[in-house]
């Protein structure tokens, strides 16, 4: 109780009772400005600069956090250059020992068999992956090109193109996986939470850890061995992120809708004050289709407080999305839907100033920023 008296007597001294004299018109009026009164007006303006401190701080960390990804990107371009130039440098030094070697025909053949054992092994890995064919065209055309009528110069333009078509291969691969995993940080996700449990990766290149044990089983040099097998890892880490980032909700939930609200604090348009707005809105007509944004199960439809009529769907992971106002529902609970299927109409239901879709994302019970899922999307589409 002491203390109690003693901030009030501390608050009504910061806080005088003060009296304020208008004169108008000839005539004078007098204002009371009691402590509570004006502890009310300090209380308002303290909640305003709060409030301008957070949105300010909220803005800055959306700007830091692109202009890191924006960062990340760059670095990887940069080191791509890196990684590439040295390649060519590799390459630059097989060819001048090549010409140099005094070896027999023969025994280059055989060398250049088993090579090309090992890389068919490789390619065949890389089948049907998205992008390869396109990344490796390039390399083979190069490899058929050669019309030199001289068999000890043509069996060196084959080692020569067999470099180049490793070099491609690896190029790829690894670039492939480094933009996938980049695609995951930009939604907020861990790469490595992702993979496979205990880093186990299907195929048979890579089953071996040791460059020299994979080596002597293919029966070709440690160097061209360890290649083969860095291209393959990076393949299968690839395979596996991009089977992971297709069960993601990625997509958009609704095709040619203007986005018309972001995620974080903006002023509510019922109470005309600073609120957390915990998706993001896209504006449209009635019964736009609104499409699911990845694979799930339907784990609830109905009207909920605010939201209208809603559905949401369970990624798994602890992931999950909801798309509130709808006009109309269609899937029922426990249905598994595809991504781009056909969940709802969009529409005006529960507490909304007009027909649009609120799409919001939560991992692990907390929202998050859908608009960084549908930037890992385009980026994972730019990956494939």
């Amino acid at each position: 109780m002491q203390r109690l008296a003693r901030l009030r007597r501390s608050l009504e001294d910061l806080f005088p009772e003060r009296h304020l004299y208008v004169r108008s018109g000839g005539e004078m009026k007098g204002f009371v400005l009691s402590a509570r009164k004006q502890m009310a007006a300090a209380a308002v303006v303290g909640g305003a600069a709060l409030w301008m401190g957070v949105s300010t701080a909220a803005m800055l960390v959306n700007v830091f956090s692109a202009s890191s990804a924006d960062r990340e990107i760059a670095r990887t371009q940069a080191k791509y250059e890196r990684w590439i130039a040295d390649r060519q440098a590799r390459l630059n030094s097989a060819v001048a020992q090549l010409n140099a070697s005094s070896g027999s025909n023969d025994e280059l053949a055989t060398a250049i068999e088993k090579r090309h054992a090992a890389l068919a092994l490789l390619l065949t890995d890389m089948k049907g992956s998205p992008g390869a064919a396109e990344a490796l065209t390039p390399a083979i055309d190069r490899a058929l090109a050669s019309s030199d009528t001289n068999p000890a110069r043509r069996v060196e333009m084959v080692r020569v193109s067999q470099e180049q078509l490793l070099d491609a291969a690896d190029t790829y691969a690894k670039s492939r996986a480094d933009r996938l995993r980049l695609a995951f940080r930009l939604a907020g996700l861990t790469p490595a939470a992702y993979m496979p449990k205990g880093g186990a990766l299907g195929g048979p290149l890579i089953e071996s850890r040791d460059p020299r044990a994979l080596a002597a089983v293919l029966d070709v040099d440690e160097d061209f061995a360890e290649r083969i097998q860095s291209a393959a890892t990076d393949l299968s880490e690839a395979r596996a992120l991009a089977v992971a980032a297709g069960k993601l909700p990625l997509a958009r939930p609704t095709a040619g809708a203007a986005q018309t609200s972001r995620f974080g604090v903006r002023f509510d348009p019922f109470t005309r004050r600073p609120a957390f707005h915990s998706g993001l809105d896209f504006a449209g007509g009635t019964m736009t289709p609104i499409y699911a944004t990845g694979p799930g199960v339907v784990s609830f439809t109905g009207v909920r407080s605010g939201y209208g009529n809603v559905v949401e769907i369970d990624h798994g992971r602890g992931l999950k999305t909801r798309y509130a106002h709808l006009h109309s529902i269609g899937v029922n609970v426990g249905q598994s839907v595809g991504v781009g299927q056909r969940v709802g109409g969009m529409g005006s239901t529960g507490r909304s100033t007009g027909t649009h879709l609120h799409y919001e994302v939560w991992l692990n019970g907390r929202a998050q920023n859908p608009d960084r899922f549908l930037k890992a999307g385009a980026y994972v589409l730019q990956a494939g």
